[in-house]
């Protein structure tokens, strides 16, 4: 499971409510391809919409900006899934797969949105300047993979959840600034919230199993309602309808620092892209080759560059649908062009985006630990594949690195003295525990293959959607 994805177990096992044979979209009836559609969509739901609640909540930025940063995540979801489903001239994998905001951005963002120098302006400003530097260097990500193998990639993920981790518990307690933090109540929920999420992962089958996060939230938030901890005003006087406008904090504005720091990410982004791209050509049997991948990859970028054109944040494909794709049997692309048609018809109404800013701190909470924590254990499995026992070095190259990505969360005032304009970079931990594993892999263990790496990176993705 990528880190842009954290999302409940997927179950392989037990009957799938919406399977279907592999087949050309030809032979897929319209109504099939709108419930398989559907199905997308809400497996990956949950995900989608907890990066803009993450950023919105930590900039403290009011209610109804953040319902409309969850509108613009839907809409621009949408646009990405289009454009790399069904495709431009030169750009898309027209492939079954669906974009959702990547979790890897997350903690340097908030770094940059709490610098009054940067803020969210520069954030947009940093999230189209790292989508453009995607496009351009998307040819030649493939030259870079031998410098993610498993031990790297691995070390960043697991450094990722780790980091994460700090914003569910903290939702679980009722959010930071509560008068009322770690009241009984707020753990309650969430804890239930939590215990219905593992209920359903054990016995749910299916579909039902990959959605259970969200049908963890949709409970919870029903409780919570029970309790007088849901207002429903915003969603009553929010429009059914509106459009999604660009630009509607103000111009973007570019800091160079920031810049850099998401380019990094956008890397990352990349390299578990192609994972993911690989392994999905072996579940459809399609074949992707660097001509192909490349244009899956400027997706990848025309999609942030997108996000950060409509107030939201850098873009990658999902992994629980990947997996879905394997789950289901449905291999044509045509069900993830409706559900991006979905998502984009989603952001369009004001009412549910206000809907899912409604919902309490403390039922994400319970969602949020599982969310966050699958990706930190989604890097453990990937570091697990990695051979500690002969080769020792690796062993440094994991503890290094996420001691060097636990900095900012233990210490957030450790890199004080440093210059100001490199804060947004020293500030996040899973910059650090990147480049800090690139550097020591390199040291160690020198240059792999290109080939081994696009090896790697498949079985790593295999290991990810599958689970």
């Amino acid at each position: 499971m990528s880190p842009s994805a954290p999302s409940s177990v997927q179950h392989a096992a037990g009957p799938v409510p919406l399977k279907a044979p592999a087949a050309p979209a030809s032979s897929v009836p319209p109504a099939a391809l709108g419930l398989l559609g559907l199905q997308h969509v809400l497996v990956m739901y949950a995900g989608a919409v907890a990066v803009p609640l993450i950023v919105g909540r930590a900039l403290k930025l009011p209610p109804e900006q953040v319902a409309m940063l969850v509108s613009a995540d839907l809409f621009a979801c949408g646009l990405a899934s289009l454009i790399q489903s069904w495709g431009l001239p030169g750009i898309g994998i027209r492939m079954p797969v669906m974009m959702g905001v990547t979790f890897a951005a997350v903690t340097p963002m908030l770094a940059m949105g709490a610098d009054p120098a940067i803020g969210l302006t520069g954030i947009y400003g940093a999230v189209i300047a790292s989508g453009l530097f995607a496009l351009l260097v998307a040819p030649l990500v493939g030259r870079l993979l031998p410098l993610f193998p498993p031990v790297v990639t691995g070390t960043i993920i697991l450094v990722i959840g780790i980091s994460l981790m700090r914003v569910g518990v903290n939702w679980a307690a009722g959010g930071l600034g509560n008068p009322d933090y770690g009241a009984p109540l707020y753990l309650a929920l969430a804890a239930l919230v939590l215990c219905i999420i593992l209920a359903i992962t054990r016995y749910g089958r299916g579909f039902v199993a990959s959605a259970s996060v969200l049908i963890g939230i949709v409970v919870g938030m029903a409780v919570a309602a029970g309790f007088g901890l849901v207002d429903l005003g915003r969603v009553a006087a929010a429009p059914w309808f509106d459009l999604v406008r660009p630009f509607a904090f103000g111009w973007p504005s570019f800091d160079p620092v920031a810049v850099l720091t998401l380019c990094i990410v956008m890397i990352v982004v990349m390299i578990e892209s192609t994972g993911m791209f690989l392994a999905l050509s072996e579940i459809t049997g399609e074949p992707v080759d660097e001509a192909r991948l490349t244009r899956g990859l400027r997706a990848d970028g025309l999609g942030t560059v997108v996000g950060g054109v409509f107030n939201t944040f850098p873009y990658t494909s999902f992994s629980q649908n990947i997996g879905l794709v394997g789950v289901t049997g449905v291999r044509s692309r045509w069900v993830t062009v409706v559900g991006g048609l979905i998502m984009l018809g989603l952001g369009l109404i004001p009412k549910l985006a206000a809907l899912v800013e409604a919902v309490p701190q403390c039922v994400l909470g319970g969602a949020g630990l599982v969310m966050f924590g699958m990706v930190g254990a989604t890097g453990a499995r990937i570091l697990g594949a990695v051979d500690f026992a002969r080769n020792r070095n690796n062993l440094f190259i994991v503890a290094v690195s996420v001691g060097f990505g636990m900095i900012p969360l233990v210490a957030p005032t450790f890199f004080k003295q440093m210059p100001h304009a490199l804060h947004p970079l020293l500030e996040s931990g899973i910059l650090l525990a990147a480049i800090s594993a690139v550097v020591l892999n390199l040291f160690f263990n020198g240059l792999g293959s290109a080939s081994e790496a696009r090896a790697a990176a498949a079985a790593q993705a295999r290991t990810a959607e599958a689970h």
